[in-house]
């Protein structure tokens, strides 16, 4: 059954911006209850590859509601969130007026088309978004072609377990578990049955590092969470 949020080629941005619109005000609640909270120890794990300091320049791409870029900025870095979606944005500034940090941004803008010029950035983060872009490569190439020399790269998101066994019952909670949540908690199960289907066309963990490599990042790792059910890829430019 195909899903109504997932298309292929140019159309796939505003599918996924309707989607983000109907879940935005929900999208922290419903993250905690999928995961029993464990996405906030993944990224605070990405946080800590980041490296941040007073020193740093750090771009948080396809931001949403700013968990990663809040976590940078309190660090002390100089942090910019942006994403697609102006409701998800809207969330992210909301939290940001209810926050004391001053040195960070929210923007609108396209991971595909960052408006920044090269080696400006020395952290470069992306949190469940690579999977939602038309070319998740482009998204590679950006973060790459705006970060400086030194930089880390870093990438969080589901990712598909080598173990045919446990990606067998993974999947199975994607497609049957995680759009129920959705339906009780944000009243719409395609929404949360998306995760699934774009994680089918989406070839995760393995290939991204194999593009890392392609650029002649450095010191590229994999780094398998819950058996490669999600995964952060990580490497210096």
């Amino acid at each position: 059954m195909s899903n109504e949020f997932y298309v292929s080629g140019e159309a796939r941005a505003s599918k996924v911006n309707d989607l983000f619109a109907r879940i935005a005000r929900r999208y922290d609640f419903l993250n905690d209850l999928q995961s029993f909270g464990m996405h906030r120890l993944w990224k605070r794990r990405v946080v800590n590859l980041a490296l941040a300091t007073p020193s740093t320049k750090a771009l948080d791409l396809c931001c949403g509601t700013g968990d990663i870029t809040f976590a940078l900025a309190q660090r002390g870095a100089d942090a910019t969130g942006l994403d697609f979606s102006p409701q998800m944005l809207k969330v992210a500034g909301e939290r940001k007026v209810k926050s004391s940090l001053a040195n960070l941004k929210f923007m609108q803008g396209d991971a595909q088309k960052i408006p920044f010029a090269e080696n400006t950035f020395d952290i470069v983060t992306v949190g469940y978004g690579l999977r939602n872009l038309t070319s998740w490569a482009a998204g590679v190439d950006e973060m790459f072609r705006v970060a400086k020399p030194g930089a880390r790269l870093i990438v969080l998101d589901f990712g598909k377990p080598s173990n045919a066994i446990w990606r067998a019952i993974y999947f199975t909670h994607l497609q049957i578990s995680v759009p129920l949540i959705g339906l009780l908690f944000c009243g719409n199960a395609q929404a949360y049955a998306y995760i699934l289907e774009s994680l089918k066309h989406y070839p995760a963990q393995l290939a991204v590092a194999e593009k890392m490599r392609a650029l002649k990042l450095k010191n590229v790792q994999v780094i398998n969470l819950l058996g490669g059910a999600m995964a952060i890829n990580y490497g210096e430019k």
